[in-house]
């Protein structure tokens, strides 16, 4: 896993450090969309001497270099995207979980990379707003 970790850094041109591994490591364990805190939750106990401001730079290193993308802001917490497959999201408007959908399952395939005025789409994000199975239930 070292080696791997070692050449993803390469090629995203960041160094590699201990601590960026064990990050790396959590968060590819981790479900979902991690927010920063949940992040270092868990970082924390395989190092115990990191602290929050460390796992936040390091989380948006990741996403500035290309490794992570990072959802929208308007999910409250900043959320890190690890799914690098094309897909969208169900946010529940009651607890705020957040679940991936693909986009077939929604009818979508959006293709058209280039919008009105000139506007170039790096990628189509769809917000699916409603209450989880959970919160339903509840």
């Amino acid at each position: 896993m070292q080696a791997d970790f070692r050449q993803l850094c390469a090629d995203h041109g960041i160094a590699m450090t201990h601590q960026r591994q064990v990050l790396y490591e959590v968060m590819q364990g981790m479900e979902g969309h991690p927010s920063p805190e949940e992040v270092y939750a868990l970082v924390k106990k395989k190092v115990p001497a990191v602290s929050l401001a460390t796992v936040y730079k390091n989380i948006h290193l990741f996403v500035e270099s290309g490794i992570f993308r990072k959802m929208s802001m308007h999910h409250g917490s900043v959320r890190v995207e690890m799914n690098s497959e094309d897909h969208h999201h169900m946010v529940c408007s009651k607890c705020k979980a957040i679940t991936d959908i693909g986009e077939k399952e929604l009818g979508l395939s959006p293709t058209q990379r280039r919008l009105s005025d000139g506007f170039l789409v790096e990628r189509y994000s769809v917000d699916v707003i409603g209450l989880c199975a959970k919160c339903q239930k509840a």
